[in-house]
């Protein structure tokens, strides 16, 4: 009766978390969860505190591919700079490199679906690192991804594969445009994300600064999107583009604030805006 006890209260532990708001007050019961693989972060401090090396050996244990650690660990320990994207980064590399040699597809399924968020970040590597690859595969690929629940995969998944959108700029824009349209908010928010002007965690997109007007029909489609996730995205893209074409950028706003007299538009104008008039 005492061990149902005790995991009906580590239940109760994960359930609904909000995550605690620095790594010393995260318990060490979900610590060693999260760790393990067996919950999802809850917030951005568990998600940076997650030993990702740890959690690799504990997955690839589970998954019975234990014969996978030594050589991505390796790939790990030699990077420059460690950091969660790098380390990302590495381990869906090396997992991709890996079950290609060892014709392994099985693996490439078992961590797209994986409970942990983390590890499904590692999947969206094992996509954007596939030479085989055309842009419009990629991005077929990567979609379940950009829907995930969870924010760390959401991210995670256009970091993913933004060079290729960059290299393939014209037809990216074209892919993503019909995105723009998608009924998942979270699908239509990756349709500005991914090709912000200058992003977050990210090498900018040099064409898109000089030239934001290629993105226009996408900005448009989004100019009074209900929702507030995607307001965000395309009103730091305007930000973006401010910093290098203002005159665009106050154009374009002048345009919306004519043809549309949504509140939706007029907080992502707002926001577009806040550095041209600060």
């Amino acid at each position: 009766m005492s061990e149902l006890t005790n995991q009906i209260e580590t239940l109760n532990t994960t359930i609904k978390r909000k995550g605690a708001r620095s790594a010393k007050d995260i318990p060490s019961s979900i610590l060693e969860q999260l760790n393990k693989g067996e919950i999802e972060t809850a917030n951005l401090v568990e998600w940076l505190v997650v030993d990702q090396i740890v959690l690799l050996e504990n997955v690839l244990n589970q998954l019975d591919r234990m014969q996978y650690f030594e050589s991505i660990q390796n790939d790990i320990r030699s990077l420059k700079k460690q950091t969660v994207n790098t380390i990302n980064e590495a381990i869906g590399t090396g997992i991709l490199k890996l079950s290609a040699l060892n014709n392994d597809l099985r693996i490439l399924s078992d961590i797209s679906k994986h409970k942990s968020d983390l590890v499904r970040c590692w999947s969206a590597y094992t996509i954007g690192k596939n030479p085989k690859y055309t842009i419009e595969e990629m991005l077929e690929q990567i979609q379940f991804l950009a829907a995930d629940k969870h924010f760390g995969v959401r991210e995670i998944s256009w970091l993913a594969v933004r060079s290729h959108i960059a290299k393939n700029l014209d037809r990216s824009l074209e892919i993503l445009l019909k995105w723009t349209l998608n009924e998942d908010e979270n699908i239509r928010r990756f349709a500005t994300e991914a090709i912000r002007p200058r992003g977050v965690w990210c090498e900018h997109i040099e064409e898109l600064k000089q030239k934001p007007e290629l993105a226009l029909k996408n900005l448009d489609s989004l100019k009074s999107d209900p929702s507030k996730y995607v307001q965000d995205s395309v009103g730091n893209w305007l930000n973006d583009a401010s910093k290098s074409k203002p005159d665009f950028v106050k154009d374009l706003c002048k345009k919306w604030q004519i043809e549309s007299a949504a509140k939706e538009t007029a907080y992502i104008i707002k926001k577009g805006l806040r550095t041209i008039e600060k």
